[in-house]
């Protein structure tokens, strides 16, 4: 986890997009906290975010960067204008959710979606959202190379690995995350012992690691 990423922690934290307590997942699995990136609302917020994922693309070789509606499109937009900052002008491009039928038509937008791609989003649950995107990429001529998330929950999916695992496999892509469960739980720490506690028994309960060892 970068300085960046931990400070997006804390800013996800005061902004309510990253909530500890008690929650239900749209899977009806319980969780102890609940981030939604769309909360991320302002312009230092974002900032902030794209300061993060640019942290790990900077220095990765790919030719267009590429966000899945909706979440994604402010997100790559932002991030190629922190990577710009830093000595790198790259190409980006997303996607609609339908089709338009007139002006330029189709499904995508920003540049042609050839070459390397490199996919942001915000997090991956059960993967069906991101692979929608690959298969995109896909269609459209470009290859795929890397997805960069913001949290990787790090529990079991339905093969027993995480799905950023299961994705990483399957797509035959890299995976990376700004941060994962257990880097909140050491960030709340000292601040909130008891919502850290909450997270790690559940990565106990549910994590990945918990349960390739039962």
């Amino acid at each position: 986890m970068t300085p960046a990423a931990q400070t997006l922690i804390h800013t996800a934290l005061e902004r309510g997009a990253l909530k500890l307590g008690e929650f239900t997942l749209k899977s009806g699995r319980p969780s102890p906290y609940f981030f939604n990136f769309g909360a991320l609302d302002n312009g230092a917020a974002l900032m902030q975010a794209a300061e993060a994922y640019a942290d790990l693309l900077i220095d990765t070789e790919f030719d267009v960067l590429f966000g899945p509606a909706y979440k994604g499109i402010p997100l790559v937009a932002a991030i190629a204008v922190v990577m710009a900052r830093r000595g790198r002008s790259v190409a980006f491009a997303y996607n609609r959710k339908e089709a338009k039928s007139h002006g330029e038509g189709g499904n995508l937008v920003g540049a042609p979606v050839t070459g390397r791609i490199a996919l942001v989003d915000d997090v991956v649950t059960a993967g069906t959202a991101i692979r929608q995107a690959i298969e995109m990429v896909r269609a459209a001529g470009g290859q795929p190379v890397l997805a960069v998330v913001a949290l990787d929950r790090q529990e079991a999916g339905p093969d027993g690995r995480s799905p950023l695992a299961s994705l990483a496999d399957h797509e035959q892509i890299g995976v990376q995350s700004l941060f994962t469960a257990a880097d909140v739980a050491n960030t709340i720490e000292t601040s909130q012992p008891g919502a850290a506690d909450a997270i790690r028994r559940h990565l106990g309960e549910y994590g990945a690691g918990a349960a390739k060892a039962s």
